[in-house]
């Protein structure tokens, strides 16, 4: 039997939004949930379930990498997510499965930085015309796409989707932003929207995967500007659409598998600094942040 203990960390779980919705059912559901809704801010307790190295979320996708509160930087955020279950699930479903993907999305987040961008918001990006300098070596022809296309329709044929989103100009640096710069260097999470059918019951689930923007990431002609991806940024929202609390269990991790949650740990690799601030704490049974300890028995 696989035994596993999950450290339960506070994290961030405030810096969600309304932000381009790509399909009319978000827009209703989000704004069904979040009329009247105002938080001053929340701190969210959350613990996940970690596998052989994958990270299984409140929904039908598992994430590869990164892992919990890793260091970032270099060219672009890669985010590797497999899609088929470990080989439950069809690439291609029927519309009356009764499990499939609808759509996934995925945002960055910081309740510290306050701001909000879009790595993919389920459309197709259009072009931007970047400023090449006469000695670049860029292969981009003066335009690239702001954002990540449609996750499920990327590297089709295959099982596991990877994001690989460039960093926009204002995470350009090394280290954490300076207090009084412009920077959006920082603690974040990556924010996983899933939109799937679970045994003939459709969800809507928010997954935050903490990660810093700490390594150094360099200059480059490619990168766009901030604000072609930021959204507004609204505290706390978007909890109120999460139905990991609905989920009668993780789809993909059997009954072979116990967890065990150890409470009371926090400030492990800045995470005190994550979702620090007043008003209404919540435990959210799926979300997630921890540290594996077991192993096989």
């Amino acid at each position: 039997m696989k035994l596993l203990a999950v450290i339960s960390i506070h994290v961030d779980k405030t810096a969600h939004f309304l932000s381009r919705p790509s399909r009319d059912y978000q827009a209703t559901k989000l704004s069904e949930k979040f009329h009247r809704v105002i938080f001053c801010c929340a701190i969210y307790k959350m613990n996940f379930t970690l596998v052989n190295g994958q990270i299984y979320t409140p929904g039908l996708a598992i994430v590869n990498a990164p892992q919990p509160y890793t260091p970032l930087g270099g060219e672009t955020l890669h985010i590797s997510l497999d899609v088929s279950g470990n080989g439950q699930l069809a690439l291609t479903p029927d519309d009356d499965e009764p499990t499939r993907f609808h759509e996934i999305t995925i945002f960055l987040t910081s309740s510290v930085t306050e701001r909000n961008f879009t790595v993919s918001n389920g459309t197709t990006p259009t072009l931007v015309s970047i400023d090449l300098d006469s000695d670049s070596d860029s292969s981009s022809n003066g335009s690239v796409t702001a954002y990540t296309g449609p996750i499920l329709s990327l590297e089709p044929g295959s099982t596991v989707k990877h994001v690989n989103w460039v960093w926009p100009d204002c995470f350009v640096g090394a280290g954490d932003s300076d207090s009084d710069d412009q920077g959006a260097r920082g603690n974040y999470n990556i924010s996983l929207h899933q939109y799937f059918r679970w045994n003939s019951t459709d969800y809507y689930t928010v997954f935050d995967l903490p990660i810093s923007v700490s390594n150094g990431i360099d200059e480059d002609d490619e990168r766009v500007e901030c604000g072609l991806l930021e959204n507004e940024y609204r505290p706390a929202l978007s909890a109120e659409s999460d139905q990991s609390e609905d989920l009668p269990g993780q789809p993909f991790v059997g009954e072979g598998v116990e967890t065990t949650v150890l409470e009371g740990v926090d400030g492990e690799n800045g995470g005190s600094r994550l979702g620090v601030g007043c008003g209404v704490g919540k435990v959210v049974r799926w979300a997630i942040v921890g540290l594996v300890l077991g192993a096989m028995l």
